[in-house]
């Protein structure tokens, strides 16, 4: 999946489960203060992600993670780990 495709993916996921305009989402956008998640938003992120992916961002990934961008970087980094 390319990194344009993850975005698509993470942005639908985010809009779907916490009931954002998809339309107004970018890599840019800040999870807690533009898109108002809070820390239990983030843990239920972060266990969607897992069952969706089978990949498990480690705590001190997740922690540094404010952006939609930093969501997918995360991801990208992850899949790339799992390949070598």
């Amino acid at each position: 999946m390319s990194r344009e495709e993850l975005y698509t993916w993470v942005a639908d996921l985010l809009a779907e489960m916490f009931e954002l305009d998809r339309a107004s989402l970018t890599l840019e956008s800040n999870l807690y203060a533009d898109l108002d998640i809070d820390s239990i938003d983030a843990v239920d992120l972060a266990v969607k992600l897992k069952q969706m992916t089978g990949m498990r961002l480690q705590p001190e990934v997740f922690k540094q993670i404010r952006t939609i961008g930093d969501v997918v970087d995360a991801l990208v980094n992850l899949k790339a780990e799992q390949s070598a």
